[in-house]
């Protein structure tokens, strides 16, 4: 099967990364909410890499 290219002119201009449950997370993990919203930016940075 041939490489699928996709046009420049067809490619999105912004993704948005809507960032919900850090806190959630980390408290049922018997973590701080600030503690859960660093681990999610450093989720973030690993996925925009």
């Amino acid at each position: 099967m041939g490489e699928r290219r996709i046009r420049s002119d067809r490619l999105p201009r912004h993704v948005a990364v809507i960032m919900d449950g850090n806190g959630r997370w980390a408290e049922s993990r018997g973590l701080s909410r600030n503690e859960g919203h660093w681990a999610g930016i450093e989720s973030v940075r690993a996925v925009v890499r």
